[in-house]
């Protein structure tokens, strides 16, 4: 068995992903039972909160633009979706419905090196990403300059393997069930084997809230969904 890309290897992490893109969509909903667009539902409604300033917003680690879509829907007209995957973003463009007024502006980028001005942003997102950028404090900085004073960060991610869930339900789940999965339906299983070894691996809550005060952020608080499987921070900017 090969070994697995290390989070942070930008490239080989963009090529795991970018062979199971046409499979990710379908995968993720199967694999959380649906839940995950619940959550990221529950991170929308966070970002825009009353409060935002004005401004673009970022979605970054945009995948196949399932963020941004829920954004454009909420209105919001002028979303950055980076990610540096592009067989995700095309997957993704497939789905921007078609029309004058485009909200969705998708580019290929680096969470580490964003290609935005400091204080661009109103806000950003990331779903399910942050594993994927190292050294995180780096990113989270990165998105600090980008964000403009007063602007929201929302960050969605996997609880910690560490933690004890379920009677250990979850750890043999992200195991044994979530790559076979994977490989049945993609016929490719070392981005869910990756997925599974990230989350055993991630810091818990607090220490990931610490890391964005560290960066920049202030009233940063964080919440448990579903049972500690995901984790919802949010932070606004420091002045």
């Amino acid at each position: 068995m090969a070994d697995l890309p290390v989070p942070g290897d930008s490239g080989r992490v963009a090529g795991m992903f970018g062979r199971v893109a046409g499979h990710y969509d379908l995968l993720n909903h199967l694999l959380s039972a649906g839940l995950d667009i619940a959550w990221r539902r529950a991170m929308v409604r966070g970002l825009l909160a009353p409060g935002l300033p004005s401004g673009p917003v970022l979605d970054l680690a945009a995948g196949t633009l399932d963020v941004s879509l829920l954004l454009s829907r909420q209105g919001r007209r002028d979303i950055v979706a980076v990610d540096p995957c592009l067989p995700m973003l095309a997957r993704g463009r497939s789905k921007i419905p078609a029309g004058p007024g485009a909200a969705i502006h998708p580019v290929l980028g680096d969470g580490l090196a964003l290609p935005l001005p400091d204080g661009a942003l109103a806000g950003a997102t990331i779903a399910f990403g942050i594993r994927n950028i190292r050294p995180r404090p780096a990113a989270f900085a990165e998105l600090a300059r980008v964000v403009k004073p007063g602007g929201r960060l929302m960050v969605l991610e996997f609880g910690t393997g560490k933690r004890r869930l379920w009677g250990g339900a979850y750890n043999f789940y992200l195991r044994n069930v979530l790559p076979r999965i994977g490989k049945l339906v993609s016929g490719d299983d070392e981005a869910y084997r990756y997925l599974a070894a990230t989350i055993r691996e991630f810091p818990d809550e607090a220490t990931l809230a610490t890391e964005m005060r560290r960066a920049g952020f202030r009233d940063v608080t964080y919440r448990a969904m579903t049972g500690g499987i995901v984790f919802l921070h949010a932070g606004v900017k420091a002045p």
